[in-house]
């Protein structure tokens, strides 16, 4: 009799293709932010989310016309179209908030999103979290509030936008993973784009006085919104095709990314320094995602079972 060693390894839920595309995304966003914030003191929010949405939409249908032989899944969908209501109340909630308060203040509050995600990837796609992950979300949401009670009294009730933000993105990363196992990423993002657009163009044009908007539109603001058009394209696009390659629960903690470039974006083009509060809410809720993630790639790591069996 001999003892021989097996090796079982358990298929990651995870792929590294996916990781990195959301990193990348993740670091493409505050530059996004940015521009967005700088364009605030001139155009309001309802404006630059549709001026935004409409050249993102135009940058990905011409990509999909380019390689539409390669893609798969339809770009219009009930999927696609749940995504372009989150997408716009994503971007009327942040830009507002953009608006009112530091980008690193404002992403700090948003970040209760990843931690939502978890959660909703539980109930929502079968992933999940386990007690551990649900303690750390707890704790994360304590790291809200730190965030949101300091900052309440600074810019009042404009706070609660980046949870409202925070919320609707988290539901687009569901609909994106559930639509992207069906459809390409591009796809999808080109129905998700189109969607927001329309539900942008309406308020806008209810909100509006356009001839007042046409006269104050410079080009450097027209270049500005350009650029946050490319940046947002890129950016869901990166997204999408993450969520085609890994579990939301595994991309989750990679979001964490943000916001330490929304707070060296922030503090080199507008000066903006969190509070110390502030920064002790956003130290507990990366500890919470970074937790969550530890316990994901210990759920995945490789499992050794030594069997024995009789030689013949």
């Amino acid at each position: 009799m001999s003892a021989i060693t097996q090796i079982t390894l358990h298929k990651p839920s995870t792929s590294i293709v996916g990781m990195m595309a959301m990193s990348l995304a993740m670091l493409l966003l505050p530059m996004g932010d940015a521009v967005t914030k700088s364009l605030t003191s001139t155009l309001a929010p309802a404006q630059i989310a549709f001026f935004r949405a409409i050249i993102q939409a135009g940058l990905l249908a011409s990509a999909f016309l380019v390689m539409r032989r390669r893609l798969s899944g339809r770009a219009f969908s009930i999927w696609s179209f749940m995504s372009g209501q989150c997408v716009a109340v994503v971007s009327l909630g942040l830009i507002a908030a953009f608006k009112t308060m530091p980008i690193a203040t404002a992403i700090a509050i948003f970040f209760v999103e990843p931690l939502l995600l978890t959660l909703l990837a539980g109930f929502m796609l079968g992933e999940k979290p386990g007690p551990h992950r649900y303690v750390a979300i707890a704790v994360g949401m304590l790291g809200v509030l730190l965030i949101l009670r300091p900052n309440f009294a600074t810019f009042g009730p404009s706070v609660f936008l980046p949870v409202v933000a925070a919320v609707a993105y988290a539901l687009n990363m569901i609909v994106t993973r559930r639509a992207t196992r069906v459809a390409s990423a591009l796809s999808f993002q080109l129905g998700s784009a189109v969607f927001a657009s329309i539900t942008l163009s309406i308020i806008m044009l209810t909100t509006t006085d356009l001839f007042a908007m046409i006269e104050v539109i410079t080009l450097q603001i027209a270049l500005g919104l350009s650029g946050a058009g490319v940046l947002a394209a890129a950016t869901f696009l990166l997204i999408a095709y993450a969520f085609s390659q890994a579990e939301a629960s595994v991309l989750a903690p990679f979001q964490y990314l943000e916001i330490l470039g929304a707070t060296l974006i922030g503090f080199l083009a507008f000066g903006d320094v969190p509070d110390e509060i502030t920064i002790l809410g956003t130290f507990v809720i990366l500890g919470s995602g970074m937790y969550v993630f530890h316990r994901e790639r210990r759920a995945n790591m490789p499992v050794r079972r030594t069997q024995t069996r009789r030689d013949r």
